[in-house]
């Protein structure tokens, strides 16, 4: 089975310096596959085996909207209502005369919350966020909800937040009860660390530097940890297998409204579009991880590869590899990630002034607009400096980038970028300014973190 995958790990993980790379197959009821290769701690010479778990990032998501849903089938919560209720006490920010967004929407990345990440790091001297202090920073509406996609962790830290006032358990708890359990995941776990030292698959940056521990306001989004032989078993849990959902309700995590040509996104899934048949998936990538988990429901088939490196090369390559070889008429654009084409801007020229709105206060924003889409940018009354590229896209009608601080504390600690992306709407320009990090050269992957903007021609 899988002839010559052996041979392209090796091949892959030397081209793109991958430390370990982990492959499971599940086919109708069991794992048929399951083979790990390289090295699960380079500095003790550990090898990677079948048994080692991996941080799975984004793959974490269906975990979640699994327990999500798991709790809807009780009658704990209802996935029709207002997220705001299993929030007490408390209302989303919104710049604009918003409706609250549903559970179900939250789901679905169509709440209006921004892009979003944060991690924070052992060892060091920023102060830890909770995931209360991040809602009331962070969760901004930027747009009606259900009217658009915007792929959010926050969304999905809030959803912790959500199951531990509808189930009266942490969500690490309730998930590991209902879900991990109930389906025998024993490697599954959630939390930043690994529950047993030395099972685990050491993190390693693109450059080979391990990764320390860190944690997140968004474990719900992030934090899992699993097996690729368990997780492809959690697939199957969409392909006809054991499940912990009502036949209805695992119908409708497939449910997926459109994102772009390739792929629609239902509760915590993609779900491929166009194609000779769906593939259900999810893929992963934050500071030293990268996994895929991909389902295809008509053969009853469940495809897992887990990397700890930071990079989605040798976990693309190798999912590829297995796919062409199990699924008949498989193209790589069934699985996600999938981007929206650019496109060229049509802001018209000139010079554009308003705010940031940031937890601390409002930040003056200058945009000028030149001639053949060339753009400066000023902040907080400094100087205005080019931007170092300026685009559009389907989703945004200026995509805008400048090495610009946001002044906010928490923007201070790892995110030295100043990201704009903006729609035209009723003469203004309103959107998001992210405070970002590119890339981990000079240390770890940094936060994205969303501000409301507005800018007005002058």
């Amino acid at each position: 089975m899988l002839e010559g995958l052996a041979d392209h790990c090796a091949e892959t993980m030397a081209a793109y310096g991958c430390a370990s790379v982990s492959v499971a197959v599940a086919h109708l009821d069991r794992v048929v596959f399951a083979e790990a290769y390289g090295l699960a701690d380079v500095a003790e010479g550990r090898a990677a085996t079948s048994e080692t778990a991996y941080l799975i990032a984004s793959v974490t998501k269906p975990i979640t909207a699994t327990a999500v849903c798991v709790a809807a089938d009780r009658g704990l919560l209802n996935l029709e209502e207002p997220v705001e209720k299993y929030l007490p006490g408390f209302r989303l920010p919104r710049y604009r005369d918003y409706s609250a967004p549903t559970l179900r929407q939250v789901l679905q990345h169509r709440a209006g919350f921004a892009s979003h990440y944060d991690f924070a790091y052992a060892a060091s001297p920023a102060a830890v966020s909770t995931t209360w202090q991040s809602i009331e920073r962070y969760g901004t509406l930027y747009r009606e909800p259900g009217s658009r996609f915007e792929y959010s962790n926050l969304g999905y830290g809030i959803l912790d937040t959500v199951l531990e006032a509808a189930t009266g358990q942490s969500a690490g708890d309730f998930v590991g009860d209902q879900v991990f359990g109930p389906l025998g995941l024993t490697s599954c776990h959630l939390g930043p660390s690994y529950r047993e030292a030395g099972r685990e698959a050491l993190r390693y940056s693109a450059d080979g530097r391990p990764y320390p521990v860190y944690d997140t306001t968004h474990r719900g989004a992030s934090l899992a940890w699993g097996t690729a032989a368990d997780l492809a078993m959690f697939g199957l849990s969409q392909a006809g297998g054991r499940t912990v959902l009502k036949p209805e309700t695992a119908a409708a995590m497939r449910t997926a409204l459109p994102v772009n040509a390739h792929h629609g996104y239902g509760l915590g899934w993609f779900v491929s579009r166009g194609g000779p048949q769906p593939v259900v998936s999810h893929s992963g990538g934050m500071g030293g991880v990268s996994a895929l988990l991909a389902v295809v429901p008509d053969l009853r088939l469940s495809v897992c590869v887990l990397t700890n490196h930071t990079g989605a090369e040798t976990r693309t390559s190798v999912v590829n590899h297995v796919m062409t070889q199990l699924v008949p008429d498989f193209t790589p654009a069934s699985l996600p990630p999938s981007v929206s084409p650019e496109c060229a801007v049509a802001v018209p020229q000139g010079t554009w002034e308003g705010h940031v709105h940031t937890d601390t206060g409002a930040v003056p924003l200058v945009l000028r607009v030149g001639p053949d889409a060339q753009v400066e940018v000023g902040l907080d009354g400094g100087e205005a400096v080019r931007a170092d590229f300026v685009t559009a896209s389907d989703d945004w009608d200026l995509r805008v980038s400048a090495p610009l601080q946001i002044p906010t504390t928490d923007a201070r600690v790892n995110s030295p970028q100043l990201v704009l992306e903006l729609n035209a709407r009723h003469g203004r320009l309103i959107g998001a300014a992210r405070a970002m990090k590119n890339g981990e050269g000079d240390g770890w992957l940094g936060n994205c973190l969303s501000h409301w903007c507005e800018v007005a021609p002058v």
